[in-house]
């Protein structure tokens, strides 16, 4: 029988990008890929940029021997210089290249490790724009959001890290399945451009000193969305509390990738906030649902006029049925959008009704989170945290 199954080691780091982490993991999975993480660590949490924990599958010396169709390897600093230390590491991409298997690399990863390991040499690729002149000279350097050159493909940061996991599935697949998992992600159609938000009766989004968001997750969140909405938000330098509304802190979302949360809910719930948000993902959006904590303070903060707002699934399974969209226009994940009793909306990637934000994937959030960022901080700001991340072209 054909082999269809592909074996991928996606490592990470102590101050890895989370977002660059999280989504490979996810994409890949979602194309049927068998993903290890594997912490370079001492242990298997690794403590990732923006406050983030990513619960490894194992550690890196465990996996020394194994054989891989794929390694990709996440940016962020010093995540990226704590996987270029790694000889465990080292090893395995030396032999994936003598092998002729793939190695790929986003953000700081192509300069900092695989070109220092001079996996790099005579071929074209790119990187973060800041690390670009550390690519060694044998490096014909470019700017493309990914590039693909022999058994190597690299990409330049978290806001190119959905094409560039995309790219990867095809790769291993082919075009047709690379099609096939992109579809329910809801990508963009013009990757790099400024992004824009539909928003129905504006009101200013009000705060005291910073910003206090609460981020629910629970077992079966998309690791995606609520990764990209954490990290972009912290990055805007807003309170972002991420709270479980499972028993522990540790949560297996959709993808099976494993999130620690900062709190619990019940104790996240002591305190008031400026906006919760929740992220998307089948099973995470109904154990929303079926939390009376979480609903009565979502229906707290639409009674006292406060944001709120959801993404994907949970804009359907959690606001629509307690009553939280009436009177309002909303979008949701597409297959999801016949639950909404107003449907006038539901093509817009990013709807701002009032108080109300709503979205429809995992393709969506960087452009979900931004516009958070917009109502509090200001289009400029958040224009300037869009091209730090590479999502819109600098």
């Amino acid at each position: 029988m054909h082999k269809t199954e592909r074996v991928v080691l996606v490592p990470v780091a102590n101050g890895s990008e989370p977002l660059e982490t999280v989504i490979t993991i996810d994409v890949l999975r979602r194309a049927g890929a068998d993903v290890t993480v594997a912490s370079v660590e001492k242990c298997l949490v690794a403590d990732a940029c923006h406050g983030v924990k990513i619960v490894a599958d194992g550690l890196i010396h465990e996996f020394a021997e194994d054989v891989f169709d794929l390694i990709s390897l996440p940016g962020g600093m010093p995540g990226a210089a704590n996987l270029r230390d790694s000889k465990v590491l080292r090893s395995l991409a030396e032999k994936q290249a003598s092998d002729g298997r793939l190695n790929a690399a986003i953000c700081a990863a192509p300069a900092v490790v695989l070109g220092s390991w001079g996996l790099l040499d005579g071929l074209q690729a790119t990187c973060y724009p800041s690390f670009m002149d550390q690519l060694p000279s044998s490096v014909k350097a470019v700017e493309s959001r990914v590039q693909k050159d022999g058994k190597v493909v690299t990409s330049r940061g978290p806001g190119t890290a959905i094409e560039y996991s995309v790219a990867l599935v095809e790769q291993l697949y082919g075009k047709e399945k690379a099609d096939e998992v992109a579809g329910p992600l809801v990508m963009r159609p013009n990757h790099g451009d400024e992004y824009v938000i539909k928003e129905l009766n504006p009101v200013e989004w009000t705060f005291n000193g910073t910003p206090q968001i609460l981020v629910p997750i629970a077992s079966g969140s998309e690791e995606m969305e609520a990764v990209i909405m954490i990290d972009v938000l912290r990055r805007a330098k807003t309170k972002v509390v991420v709270a479980s509304v499972d028993e522990g802190l540790e949560i297996l979302a959709s993808r099976k990738v494993k999130l620690v949360a900062d709190t619990l809910l019940e104790e996240a719930s002591q305190s008031s906030y400026d906006l919760i948000v929740l992220p998307g993902g089948l099973g995470g959006a109904q154990a929303f649902a079926a939390s009376e904590k979480l609903v009565n303070m979502l229906k707290k903060q639409k009674e006292a006029g406060r944001p709120y707002g959801a993404i994907c699934a949970s804009p359907a399974l959690v606001l629509e049925p307690h009553g939280l969209l009436k009177g309002k226009k909303a979008t949701a994940f597409p297959a999801m959008c016949s639950k909404l009793s107003d449907q006038s909306e539901i093509e817009s990637r990013v709807v701002v009704d009032g108080n109300l934000i709503t979205s429809r994937g995992p393709g969506t959030t960087m452009e979900f989170s931004l516009a958070i960022v917009e109502k509090f901080l200001g289009r400029e700001k958040a224009i300037e945290i869009a091209k730090t991340m590479l999502f819109v072209h600098p």
